[in-house]
């Protein structure tokens, strides 16, 4: 191509590794030229209906959805312009390929070394000027400006844009370099069409459009396109281009990202369950629709999304009502798919299982479905033990020694499994994972840009909403303001949510989606318990479950809980004992007639001590009379153990006659358990709640379907009951094995709540939300002058929450509508790596491998010697890897601080990007005996039967 912009010179070079030496390397024109191919059939065939209205009105083309398109591919052309600058010489034999008229001409390379996505940044004004590009009335938004930034941010990261001083510009090569720039811009110009550029560009729509780039860039940076299209006949560039539009399906379609479309079927069928949908579930199918306004379209103007908030009991459904307003809202406001999110990898694990049956009933075997947290890859569920190799994404070439710090590596990739890769799964048009994934899209990391394009094209469900501190409140929020920008519809779940902090989350979003914070100071939306709320984002107008629905939700599954509290002293073995008082009350378990029991220990100690003591009661009863469910099992234990645990305790059985399961907090979320009765340490009311919800769950079902095996539950057994262990009853204060596991106000508050309420039985769900504000609640009367213990409690407990929201202030990045420069994405130095950042405040945790040490200097990972560390003298196979990080813990870093030196993995492992972090416990073996290893003062040992065991 020639022309207007000049002649482009293909000796300037994009990709060099893993090519045919002989044939040179990959010209950058052709890489830029695939980057704008596969740009635009991601525009046609990936982004959703909103996301494309949203780019087009932040262009400033909201009645021109063609033109935002091609400008969209153009950003995408012009990524690697940079890489005429000094990148040309990072590769010896590529850069001695380079034309003589470019060689002879260098000007300053090299006398300032800067990465190529700076360098075209830098360039970006005079290359966009010769295109015709004009920057508005706008400083900020200018589109020169917001081009060069999302130049820039390519790799991830947005840059401060600070122009170079013309002088200044030989530092990226003379004249002749600096007509190249214009040459292989001017050739993706040409080959869409010469769309005319925008005036302004929006920081919202700038951060989907870098998304967009680094996607398509990933994908035409795979080793294997690069080299089929390097080793084909040379051909024009204009042939080429066309090539790459023609190729860009087959591209996407091998990555898992082309989307499919629902066969929407009945609720039965959808979901897989037998009968029709409750109140709730058929309200939001009925109702919900016309709740949701069919907003001005006409010349492009974009819809500005809603949200919704569901409130039920726990097993009331709310996942499957979740999902049907999932059907409707992304229907009405042009979202393509879903992403579900959960608070930790446990009940992800366990969502992943269901959301799988529902997508293949709707969607077929071809929907692209992941599993999205930390350690997804070990699910049994979602894991494949594929042979190691595949493709490679050559993500960059050389050292470049750049501002940003770390030299970039190419990342490993498998045929078909692109979309498992690191930062990559919540891009399929179907998620499920923990909401720290999300999270990391408002946290200054690198590709947070990348996150946000994920997740902006999908209804966004949050479950457990509850769940998350203050410190994930503001993150939180700050996503649904970003959210509520791109006209996201979003849907929270909870069972026991304060109106307080639903305030919050909804008039976040409603920022985000346009509305002043003075139009929202003073309004409240409360919704109905049970039932829902569906907030309009472009009006701000209210809409609500009808009272109808709501009585017939409320007589679908009644219940009268018992409540008893239950004065315990932790630590003695007299009559109010905890252990004593745990036996007296299982005494009609234990006995002839059987039944079960969960019991929830609020510390992993406690509940290890508790199994053993009932263990011991129940020796006889066979080995799954009693079981233990904790976070501090392996991986694989855990998974297995929680499996046997929703077996046993689940909907359709098979039910045992007489089951104890012991568990820790990983019982109260989305464990679809069971029980005759819970026993419970003492918690926050709203957790308290949540554990109860284990307690008769299914019985309407049962009542409707019959019981397991036609087992009806025990005589004892006549109403649901929690018994609540409660210290301060006794007299006693929270016992100091608690540590900080609960705020002592919370505690305090529940304890007096309940215990006033006295025999009188807890309505459900009439009375949750009432015992919810009265705990939890923002209330100005909970300074006590009178008591001062009280006093002290409630401060301690504000102070924290008050320091914990503005430590996630300081992270978070800005407001959607509050972007001065795209580079306050990123306005934390140095903490732009996600491993850095933390969507968890007090959650430095570090994965420990128990292994065991023989007395011949073997070290194995099981006691018998049989099953050696893998990799000690040959290559680690993906196989070896996930054997390895099956069998780790996640615990407190602050158990090895000043000793991790002891605890260091072999050094044929030290390199490893998994297996190198890792702490591994050598725990000796002599004469046939396990002994544990002191650390930190503790003593720790893997117990088969109790798990990690730490005194």
């Amino acid at each position: 191509m020639g022309g207007q912009f000049g002649v482009v010179d293909e000796s300037v070079w994009g990709k060099s590794r893993g090519l045919d030496r002989e044939l040179g390397p990959y010209p950058l024109v052709r890489h830029l030229l695939d980057a704008a191919a596969v740009a635009l059939f991601l525009w046609d065939r990936y982004l959703s209906e909103g996301q494309r209205r949203c780019i087009a009105a932040g262009l400033g083309m909201p009645g021109d959805p063609g033109r935002a398109r091609s400008w969209t591919a153009m950003c995408a052309g012009l990524h690697d312009v940079g890489k005429l600058s000094g990148f040309q010489l990072c590769d010896r034999r590529a850069g001695a390929r380079l034309s003589e008229a470019l060689s002879r001409d260098r000007g300053r390379i090299g006398v300032e070394r800067m990465p190529h996505e700076v360098a075209g940044m830098q360039a970006a004004s005079v290359v966009l000027a010769v295109l015709g590009c004009r920057d508005g009335d706008s400083s900020v938004n200018g589109a020169m400006r917001r081009v060069a930034e999302i130049i820039g941010g390519h790799h991830g990261r947005f840059h401060e844009l600070q122009e170079f001083h013309p002088a200044n510009m030989d530092l990226l090569g003379g004249p002749v370099w600096a007509a190249q720039r214009v040459a292989h811009a001017g050739a993706v110009f040409d080959a869409l069409g010469r769309p005319l550029p925008p005036q302004e560009v929006e920081a919202p729509a700038a951060v989907l459009v870098t998304g967009v780039v680094i996607l398509a860039d990933w994908l035409v940076s795979q080793e294997t396109y690069v080299r089929a299209r390097h080793e084909a006949p040379k051909s024009t560039l204009a042939a080429h281009f066309e090539r790459s539009c023609a190729d860009a399906e087959g591209l996407v379609r091998e990555a898992g990202l082309l989307p499919v479309e629902l066969e929407r079927k009945d609720f039965a069928e959808a979901y897989g369950i037998a009968g029709e949908p409750n109140p709730l579930q058929r309200s939001v199918a009925e109702e919900l629709p016309a709740a949701v306004s069919v907003q001005d379209t006409s010349a492009g103007a974009g819809r500005r999304g809603g949200i919704m908030l569901v409130t039920a009991a726990p097993g009331d459904g709310k996942s499957e009502t979740a999902l049907e307003a999932e059907r409707v809202l992304s229907g009405r406001l042009g979202t393509r798919g879903f992403v579900f999110l959960l608070p930790t990898m446990a009940t992800s694990d366990q969502m992943y299982g269901r959301v799988a049956g529902v997508v293949a009933r709707q969607a077929g075997p071809e929907a692209g479905l992941t599993l999205t947290h930390s350690m997804a890859w070990l699910n049994s569920a979602y894991a494949d033990d594929d042979a190691p190799g595949g493709l490679r994404v050559l993500t960059c070439e050389g050292d470049e020694g750049g501002t940003a710090g770390a030299a970039r590596r190419e990342a490993d990739m498998r045929p078909r499994r692109w979309l498992r890769g690191a930062k990559r799964a919540l891009l399929a048009q179907f998620a499920v994972g923990t909401v720290d994934q999300a999270l990391l899209g408002v946290l200054p990391v690198r590709h947070n840009a990348l996150r946000l394009l994920a997740l902006s094209g999908k209804t966004f469900i949050v479950d457990e909403a509850h769940a998350y501190d203050p410190y994930m409140q503001v993150l939180l929020g700050r996503l649904l303001n970003w959210l509520g920008a791109y006209g996201v519809p979003v849907v929270l779940l909870s069972a026991t949510l304060p109106a307080s902090v639903s305030d919050q989350l909804i008039k976040e979003y409603l920022r985000g989606t346009g509305h002043n914070r003075s139009e929202l100071t003073g309004r409240s939306f409360r919704a109905p318990y049970p039932g829902w709320l569906y907030v309009d984002g472009a009006d701000g107008v209210c809409t609500r479950m009808s009272r109808e629905r709501r009585e017939e939700q409320e007589a679908e599954r009644p219940m009268e809980l018992r409540v008893r509290m239950e004065p315990v002293v932790h630590g003695e073995s007299g009559g109010l004992g905890r252990l004593a008082v745990i036996r007296r009350l299982l005494e009609p378990v234990t006995g002839g007639e059987g039944g079960c029991a969960l019991v929830v220990c609020n510390t992993v100690a406690e509940a290890q001590q508790t199994y053993l003591s009932l263990a011991d009661l129940l020796p006889a009863r066979g080995e799954d009379a009693v079981q233990l469910l904790h976070a501090r099992f392996p991986g694989d234990d855990r998974e297995l153990r929680t499996q046997a645990v929703t077996a046993g305790l689940g909907r359709s059985g098979p039910r045992p006659v007489r089951r104890i399961v012991v568990a820790t907090q990983v019982v109260e979320q989305s464990l679809d358990l069971d029980a005759d009765i819970v026993i419970s340490d003492l918690a926050p009311l709203a957790l308290l709640l949540q554990r109860a919800g284990r307690c008769w769950r299914h019985e309407t079902w049962w009542a409707k379907h019959g019981c397991p095996q036609g087992r009806k539950r025990p005589a004892w057994a006549s109403q649901p009951q929690l018994v609540v262990l409660d210290p301060l009853a006794a007299g006693r204060g929270v016992p100091a094995q608690w540590g900080e596991v609960y705020a002592e106000f919370l505690l305090r508050e529940t304890s007096e709540v309940l215990n006033r309420r006295g025999e009188q039985p807890l309505a459900i769900p009439q009375d949750v939300q009432e015992l919810v504000e009265e705990v939890h609640g923002h209330s100005a009367n909970r300074f006590v002058w009178s008591d001062p213990a009280k006093s002290a409690a409630y401060t301690a407990y504000r102070g924290k929450e008050l320091a914990e929201r503005s430590v996630g202030r300081v992270l978070v990045i800005p407001r959607a509508r509050n972007v001065p420069g795209l580079h306050r994405l990123h306005h934390l130095d140095g903490a732009e790596e996600e491993w850095e950042a933390a969507t968890r405040l007090g959650a430095d945790a570090v994965r420990l491998l128990c292994a065991y040490a023989h007395a011949d200097g073997t070290t194995t990972l099981d006691p018998d010697g049989t099953k050696p560390l893998p990799g000690m003298a040959g290559k680690l196979l993906p196989a070896d890897v996930r054997a390895v990080m099956a069998r780790t813990i996640p615990v407190n870093a602050e158990w090895f601080k000043g000793e991790f030196e002891p605890h260091k993995v072999p050094e044929e492992w030290a390199e490893h990007p998994l297996l190198g972090d890792l702490v591994m416990l050598r725990q000796p073996i002599t004469d046939g005996q396990v002994h544990p290893v002191p650390v930190g003062g503790k003593a720790l040992r893997l117990d088969p039967d109790l798990g990690l065991v730490r005194q």
